[in-house]
């Protein structure tokens, strides 16, 4: 394993880190600490810590789930210091391994609640960042507020002290800091949402107002929620792919992360109390995200769930695989000509057409090894991120919707978990219950619109998408997925 003693004989190829870690001290909680977060946030903290002579915008992680899997998690972080290696690789197969250091320590919140409210609670921290999942922030998506009857919330606000969401830690701890007379600190949202410092804001503030007003009327003068948009396709590391990065790197890394050697992070800079030097390590740093955004998110993050959707049902286990196949890569490509750019505004500087061309080069790195089933995962969540605008601008221009449909068909035979040549998987739907997938196996190929997944254009003239949505559903079962692709 990695440890602070191996730093000092580290193989010749591998990039050491840029400080002296052990005068690294803590000035970010981040909750989620996931391999995105791995590869992206905490990637370019790495690189500022070295720019700096002080040294004070370290990470403590947070885990919020408990089990036997979260402990295990947190046992492999403290054994390696929290130290891991990562592996950069292009789609021509060059690759950089470096070392990160920039996470202090990992702490398992159920284990110990208040080492985390501590934490939230010390001056020292000026940013509490978090990758908690497209569907992490408990909104309504009917009405678009903060989920106060939820469960977890209910126990939280029963006993806010002893809280068990993440809301409940942030929240508590700004009040810990008010009663001190500290100031509040930054709340960072890392996840693909169109907004996510809006959609976090609203989280934090809907749980803060249920618990007293006048703590959620003090944290919104002293807590900011920038928006930013991120970009990085970091893959599942699985025991072989591991040992494969090992043996590359002549590293025995317990956590080794692999990447592409794309990476993309645009933030507004409303940070109420400090920020790292990111702007000299790469983030770009705007008044406004919103076009930036809706370029990464239609586009990237829209195609990638374009394509897991019919590659599963192909039998395609990896995107790199799904992408390669002619007929499915040709469709992202018209999908995009016809349905997206057309609608899309780009921010200064970007053409529509290169990042197209980016992103299917991008999709088509095997060095990822990137899982269709992990991008299909929480599909209903994505489908309503990714492809609502798309949707509302093909409705409201009255505009042909095959592409959609089609998308939309492949997510609902999916959620089947059968491919054509009678291969079963288990989708990953977190958010979907028994009623849900009723709905999708119903004899009525229709039923399946009824999914929360669609009700973002379910206020405009939708019945054409619909009809288009069912007859390709039906052809997907009696022709197969490529005869149900539009030409």
């Amino acid at each position: 394993m990695i440890t602070r003693e191996t730093l000092r004989k580290l193989p010749a190829d591998v990039l050491p880190l840029p400080y002296d870690v052990a005068s690294v001290t803590p000035g970010i909680v981040h909750f989620g600490v996931g391999n995105f977060f791995r590869a992206h946030e905490a990637y370019y903290v790495n690189k500022a810590l070295g720019l700096e002579s002080r040294p004070e915008w370290g990470i403590i992680g947070v885990g919020l789930t408990s089990g036997e899997r979260s402990e295990r998690k947190a046992a492999a972080y403290k054994d390696q210091d929290c130290l891991f290696s990562l592996t950069e690789t292009a789609p021509s197969g060059r690759s950089e391994v470096s070392i990160n250091g920039a996470l202090l320590d990992y702490l398992l919140a159920p284990a110990d609640p208040e080492a985390v409210l501590v934490h939230l609670a010390d001056p020292a921290i000026r940013i509490v960042s978090m990758t908690i999942t497209e569907g992490g922030y408990n909104i309504d998506e009917n009405t678009e507020e903060f989920r106060v009857d939820a469960p977890a919330v209910q126990d939280d606000l029963a006993h806010p002290e002893k809280p068990s969401t993440i809301f409940g830690y942030v929240v508590e701890g700004l009040r810990r800091r008010r009663d001190a007379g500290l100031g509040g600190f930054t709340v960072l949202s890392c996840d693909n949402l169109r907004h996510n410092g809006n959609i976090a804001r609203k989280a934090f503030l809907g749980y803060a107002k249920a618990r007293d007003p006048e703590l959620a009327a003090w944290i919104e003068k002293n807590v900011t929620f920038p928006n930013g948009m991120v970009d990085r396709i970091t893959p599942t590391v699985s025991r072989e792919i591991a040992a494969r990065l090992n043996q590359q790197s002549g590293l025995d890394d317990d956590l080794p992360l692999v990447a592409e050697d794309f990476t993309q992070w645009v933030v507004e800079d409303n940070f109420v109390a400090g920020r790292p030097a990111l702007d000299k390590v790469g983030v770009q740093f705007v008044d406004d995200v919103s076009d930036y955004e809706h370029v990464k998110i239609r586009m990237l993050n829209a195609s990638h769930i374009m394509l897991s959707f019919p590659g599963l049902l192909l039998g395609y286990q990896q995107i790199d695989q799904a992408v390669s196949d002619p007929d499915l890569s040709g469709l992202l490509a018209k999908f995009l000509d016809t349905d997206v750019i057309p609608t899309l505004k780009a921010p200064p500087g970007v053409s529509l057409e290169d990042y197209k061309k980016s992103v299917i080069s991008r999709f088509s790195n095997p060095a990822m090894a990137d899982q269709t089933l992990r991008i299909a995962s929480d599909g209903s969540s994505k489908v309503q991120v990714f492809w609502t605008e798309t949707a509302r601008k093909l409705l409201e221009g009255k505009r042909d919707v095959k592409y959609l449909a089609f998308g939309i068909a492949a997510y609902l035979e999916m959620l089947r978990g059968k491919a054509e040549d009678g291969t079963t998987f288990e989708p990953i739907e977190p958010t979907l219950k028994s009623e849900d997938y009723a709905l999708v196996n119903d004899a009525d190929l229709g039923a399946g619109l009824k999914l929360a997944a669609f009700d973002g254009w379910r206020h405009l003239e939708h019945a054409g998408l619909d009809e288009a949505v069912v007859a390709t559903r039906r052809t997907i079962r009696d022709k197969g997925v490529k005869a149900a692709i539009p030409s």
